[in-house]
């Protein structure tokens, strides 16, 4: 696949009744991203995927994927995308490889019992395949998931907060999966979640849309660092600390945390100056830990 856009949203809305539930969302997602798509809830994330897997249609604006667009090209596009929405559902009393048949057979793809156990031992699930899907912890059911997805071997997956209800070994290990199917066999991910901190680790573009509407799209790194930094800061002397703060950055807004921290928001570039500032005036820093992260970035951007 060449690099550009693969996805292109371009200012869709969609009603329900009396209801709008995405008013304009826009953003595009370029071959090989891990793209995060970011929102609280309520935002219209759920239903800006249903869109883009034509399971319902916008009222208005344009999706293009590959170059196409449903009305023209629809089974060409499905051809091309593999999808988890919510959690994955599976015939409970059968087995993995049972399963990924069945469902290799539902969507027409050609998939050997070699292929669909080279699909198992990818997700983590070899030594698994004859045993009963009852059985499966929520994490391995979500990897079997994402087997699912690849039978038809899509260029795109989107997946629907696949990190939800698991243990932090689980969301490292689906982490670690996503990052996989980038590296190692070249999907392009939307994925929407949550888990703002994994988007940070994982993603290299995303997407922010509340209320219906984008906020804000870009590279992640730029996006972050281009803001204000929060920075925690341990000294031995706070109030004075506070004092020289409120002087010498009159813009910084600075807050007692406990009797030796002080949480302030920063100009990036103004943070060697700050502990020069510090020293000069012989207050011992102990600490000084930039806290800018995407759950900040998040919260600022939304206005919560």
């Amino acid at each position: 696949m060449e690099p550009g856009p693969i996805i292109q949203v371009n200012s869709i809305s969609k009603s329900f009744g009396s209801f709008q539930a995405v008013k304009d969302v826009s953003f595009h997602v370029n071959t090989g991203d891990v793209f995060g798509f970011l929102g609280p809830n309520g935002a219209g994330k759920s239903t800006t995927i249903r869109c883009l897997l034509s399971l319902i249609k916008p009222n208005t604006g344009e999706i293009k994927l590959f170059g196409e667009t449903f009305a023209s090209n629809r089974s060409m596009i499905l051809s091309k995308i593999g999808s988890i929405i919510e959690k994955p559902d599976f015939y409970k009393y059968l087995s993995a490889e049972r399963n990924l048949e069945i469902f290799a057979r539902i969507s027409g793809a050609r998939v050997s019992k070699k292929q669909i156990h080279e699909m198992l031992d990818f997700v983590g699930l070899n030594g698994r395949e004859k045993h009963r899907v009852k059985g499966f912890s929520h994490g391995m059911k979500q990897r079997l998931g994402i087997a699912q997805t690849l039978l038809h071997q899509p260029d795109v997956i989107i997946l629907d907060e696949p990190t939800t209800g698991l243990d932090p070994q689980g969301i490292i290990e689906i982490r670690n999966l996503i990052l996989r199917l980038k590296t190692e066999q070249n999907k392009t991910i939307l994925l929407s979640s949550h888990q703002l901190s994994e988007i940070e680790l994982i993603a290299n573009r995303m997407v922010i849309i509340n209320k219906g509407k984008t906020l804000i799209e870009g590279d992640v790194s730029e996006l972050l660092n281009q803001q204000e930094v929060i920075i925690v800061l341990q000294v031995d002397q706070v109030e004075k600390t506070l004092s020289i703060i409120q002087d010498k950055f009159p813009n910084a807004s600075a807050t007692i945390i406990t009797q030796d921290q002080i949480e302030l928001t920063l100009q990036k570039n103004q943070t060697s100056e700050l502990n020069r500032e510090l020293n000069n005036a012989d207050i011992a820093v102990s600490a000084l830990e930039p806290k800018r992260k995407l759950e900040d970035f998040f919260i600022k951007i939304i206005g919560s």
